[in-house]
């Protein structure tokens, strides 16, 4: 075997390592969760080369400045203030859904208005409308890595693949007898998974359209849902009160994570699948071990619902908001102790997300506006403000660059990075202006660089 190049994976930092066995080329992909800015790189160069033989001593240069790279890469996304870019409008009626491309170049939104719309995030044009939903599209989602076809999820019990370059609808998922409030591809877009009001999830195959089998075990609606890494287990959250995993070769229920006391409002696999969290109407979050089936912490605090859960990339810190209006971090290791409270809006807060370098958190709320807080000093740093109406969404784009924002107002907004202002602390309030893609870096063996998208 011989090291051909590294490739470096921004967020989370991974180290690809590209290489020819025989007369072929291989990958190995290696996750780089605990580096950090402060890691020394000369000992986490030699802890990989330990580990690894492709990563000889005549590689050892070219890794350390990979690993420095990453680390630069860490430091450049802490931190950011935003820029107001763009106000997309045409939906007619309030939007229900929005979502990133994986570059941040493109993005989705669902409304009332039964279509969805692809959107250029730069130039805010419209460059696709997909109809044909009899009533309201509730969710919305690239196909994975090429983003070649779109999934709709729609209140008429039908979910619908596009084609993302010409608009027309290339499948018709039926089946359900209740509204379709969540679909997904599968990590290789060969599966779509919807989950429904009618108490089940289905599995249909996107080439032919057909469905697969019916997810049935429920009791209440299923709300929520996700593939894990490699797509043979999806995880479902439902109305009551219970996550379930299924073996999606088999369609068979696995197993039931159960201790919520009301509904799941939503719940997410971490980076690596090795955890699921969950939050719930009845003020708790939960991190649980999917592998032995079992709760690992019950996260207590918030003094009413809880509206949304993530994990950061390294999947060691997780995120909460509430109706309390109220957002806080907990570290997952050990006891789940709370490391952040950000203590602020003045309305529901239903959306949290993670920046990329996991150093900022985002919160959309229904005071119409979101906040960027610093996650070490929970200080909130920046107020991004404008919508005429309650938030439901916001996301970063995978970069960092962009942040997108929607609300009942009919509208999304873009906003920028600002490069030229960088701050650590202190409130920046009253701006008007603010699931994985790979982001590869190709580091050769050598010294030359080349960057691809």
């Amino acid at each position: 075997m011989k090291l051909k190049r590294f490739l470096l994976r921004h967020f989370p930092p991974g180290l690809g390592l590209e290489y020819v066995q025989g007369s072929d080329t291989k990958m190995k992909m290696i996750d780089l969760l605990d580096l950090t800015t402060r890691s020394d790189v000369e000992a986490v160069a030699a802890l990989l080369a330990a580990k690894e033989p492709l990563l000889t001593e005549g590689v050892r240069p070219a890794l350390e400045r990979s690993l420095l790279a990453l680390q630069q890469r860490l430091r450049d996304s802490a931190n950011h203030r935003y820029l107001r870019h763009r106000t997309l409008r045409a939906h007619i009626l309030p939007l229900t859904n929005a979502t990133f491309g994986r570059t941040g170049e493109r993005c989705l939104t669902g409304s009332y208005d039964r279509t969805c719309k692809l959107w250029d995030v730069t130039s805010g044009k419209e460059l696709r409308t997909f109809e044909g939903h009899k009533n309201v599209v509730f969710s919305v989602a690239f196909s994975n890595h090429d983003e070649k076809h779109v999934l709709t999820g729609s209140f008429d019990k039908k979910a619908r693949i596009w084609d993302a370059e010409t608009g027309d609808c290339v499948q018709t998922l039926w089946g359900h007898s209740g509204e379709v409030v969540s679909a997904k591809f599968g990590p290789d877009n060969q599966l779509v998974a919807t989950a429904s009001m009618d108490n089940t999830a289905r599995i249909y195959s996107t080439t032919s359209g057909q469905e697969l089998g019916t997810l049935k075990g429920h009791t209440g609606e299923v709300v929520v849902l996700h593939f894990d890494n490699v797509g043979t287990t999806l995880l479902t959250g439902s109305f009551d009160g219970t996550l379930a995993l299924w073996d999606t070769r088999t369609n068979q229920r696995v197993g039931v994570l159960a201790g919520h006391e009301e509904e799941i409002s939503h719940c997410q696999f971490n980076f690596d699948c090795s955890l699921v969290a969950s939050c719930s109407f009845d003020s708790t979050a939960r991190v649980w071990d999917p592998r032995l089936m079992k709760s690992l912490a019950v996260i207590v605090g918030h003094e009413e619902e809880l509206q949304d859960v993530t994990f950061d990339y390294t999947g060691k810190r997780l995120a909460t908001c509430s109706t309390d209006c109220t957002a806080r971090v907990w570290s997952v290791a050990g006891d789940c102790r709370m490391v952040a409270f950000m203590q602020g809006h003045r309305g529901e807060v239903c959306k949290v997300c993670f920046s990329p370098g996991g150093s900022q958190l985002l919160t959309a709320s229904q005071d119409r506006t979101a906040r960027l807080w610093t996650v070490e000093t929970s200080t909130c740093v920046q107020v991004l403000e404008g919508h005429e109406d309650d938030l439901f969404f916001c996301a970063f784009s995978y970069n960092g660059d962009v942040l997108l924002t929607a609300s009942k107002d009919n509208t999304c907004r873009v906003w920028r990075r600002d490069d030229h202002t960088v701050f650590l602390n202190g409130p920046r309030c009253g701006s008007e202006y603010p699931h994985k893609g790979l982001g590869l870096v190709h580091f050769s063996t050598r010294t030359h660089v080349t960057e691809t998208k």
